[in-house]
């Protein structure tokens, strides 16, 4: 193995999960290349008893944190059953993940936490570099058996984070109707101060209010401690992305579907908003998705695949996806003003006397800020200071944040009314419903929400626009949508 080499582990190894009353519990043994084990215990802690029957479940979500690690070690040993549709998604996943790792946490030589003597050669990369290395060994492949098939389509669980998108989307299907339930990961570290304003507002107020305690965050440091290719004092650095994992929302997804299974819940909402990945999605020949598959219209499809075969009924959407985060960000605050009050979004809250406040200066502050002040909202609202909004002005231009650059073109350019100074020109499309097969399509909402989605929408947009020849042309409409195109 060369001294270099990205692959530094021998194997990974997964135990297969305990269930005790409320928590699962599974080891993964790290076996490096000298052959000396480590040993983590992976946790989820429900408010309900767990059954038999969610511990196929347990078993993948246990499963995902290990997909960060496929380019790094030699095999991932899973000391389980695993059915073929199982397989199947790990397999794809395993490739996904590793691809979009080695893009864009490693090739492009910009990540902080990589000794610079392990970034390859751009010279040298080739299609085959961003492969996985991992090959899963499960104990057998086992046929598909469905887990639950009696699921309610009008009820839906919103994965809740305490940001912006999430409350929006629980806004916009309690308002359609549907029984919502807000479905919260606590993770151990201090992500929880996020989400803690607007758990402590739903655990008051909604009774369908669910949540799960996990280590996951403790089990990715524990990783960073054993891959020798990450600086040995990564905790001490300070920077606005993880410093490898990308694979992070299936693992949220497989850990509460046991309360979806539960509560017969038929609709799963992440809340993905419009990203405008029109532009090449290839490096050095190897495709990726910049880092937010699992942010992606792909990713829903691929998991609406696996609901078919073993939860039928169950479907996963976004209701955001046609639409920027400066629309969502206006249609939140006033639409639902009670829930924008416990918007925290934020890399590093902080508590003073009971309440959470942002920090107002890292970088989802800064696009939070944007969107408030170009959409003409107070930012005081979400607990900003007035020398938070200050700084801003005084600081902020349109290279120093991490958005996509038509929506914070358009967001200056609607700043700029009211006194901001960059020079932009206006970019339309950013406040049009996108309608594009391949990355936001509309005619993937449910039939049952479909109609009064939309018609909200349009109330904040300023009409529909579609991908022709790589530019957002305006449209009169919607195009018709086949029927039954939800679960």
């Amino acid at each position: 193995m060369a001294n270099n080499s990205l692959v530094c582990l021998s194997s990974i190894s997964l135990s297969d999960p305990i269930i005790d009353k409320k928590t699962a519990r599974a080891d993964v043994t790290v076996t490096d290349s000298n052959e000396t084990e480590s040993h983590f215990t992976l946790m989820n802690k429900y408010e309900h008893e767990l059954q038999e029957t969610h511990l196929s479940l347990i078993r993948l979500a246990f499963f995902m944190p290990l997909l960060n690690y496929g380019l790094f070690s030699k095999k991932i040993t899973v000391h389980f059953p695993i059915s073929n549709t199982d397989f199947s998604l790990l397999n794809d996943l395993n490739v996904i993940f590793s691809r979009d790792i080695f893009v864009n946490k490693i090739a492009q030589e910009t990540n902080p936490y990589i000794l610079p003597e392990f970034f390859p050669d751009p010279k040298k990369i080739t299609t085959t570099d961003g492969n996985p290395r991992a090959v899963i060994h499960p104990t057998h492949i086992s046929d598909d058996i469905p887990i639950e098939t009696n699921m309610d389509a009008l009820r839906s669980g919103v994965l809740s984070s305490g940001g912006k998108d999430s409350l929006l989307t629980y806004g916009l299907l309690k308002e359609l109707g549907s029984t919502v339930y807000p479905i919260y990961i606590n993770e151990s570290g201090g992500h929880w101060k996020t989400a803690l304003t607007a758990y402590t507002y739903h655990k008051k107020r909604e009774p369908h209010t669910r949540r799960v305690w996990t280590n996951v965050d403790r089990f990715y440091g524990f990783m960073l401690d054993h891959l020798r290719f990450i600086r040995p004092d990564h905790r001490k650095i300070w920077h606005d992305t993880y410093p490898l994992r990308l694979c992070i929302f299936p693992f949220y997804v497989f850990s509460v579907l046991p309360i979806f299974v539960e509560e017969r819940i038929g609709n799963i909402l992440l809340g993905s908003e419009f990203d405008d990945l029109r532009y090449e999605t290839q490096y050095k020949g190897i495709q990726h998705y910049f880092g937010v598959y699992d942010q992606h219209q792909d990713y829903d499809v691929r998991m609406n695949q696996w609901y078919k075969r073993r939860i039928p009924g169950l479907y996963q959407w976004s209701a955001l996806r046609n639409i920027s985060g400066l629309v969502g960000q206006n249609i939140l605050v006033h639409r639902y003003p009670a829930l924008a009050k416990l918007q925290r979004s934020c890399h590093s809250c902080h508590i003073k006397n009971g309440v959470v406040y942002p920090c107002g200066t890292c970088s989802k502050c800064l696009g939070v800020l944007l969107y408030l002040l170009a959409n003409d909202h107070d930012p005081t609202l979400m607990k900003y200071q007035r020398k938070d909004i200050r700084n801003f002005y005084t600081n902020v231009g349109v290279s120093s944040l991490k958005l996509d650059k038509d929506e914070k073109d358009q967001s200056f350019f609607l700043l700029k009314r009211i006194g901001s100074l960059p020079a932009v020109q206006c970019v339309d499309h950013v406040e049009k419903i996108h309608v594009h097969a391949a990355t936001c399509d509309p005619c993937l909402y449910p039939d049952q929400f479909q109609r009064g989605l939309l018609k909200i929408i349009e109330e904040y947009t300023t009409g529909y626009c579609s991908l022709q020849k790589g530019e957002w042309i305006p449209t009169t409409s919607l195009l018709e949508c086949a029927p039954t195109r939800g679960p």
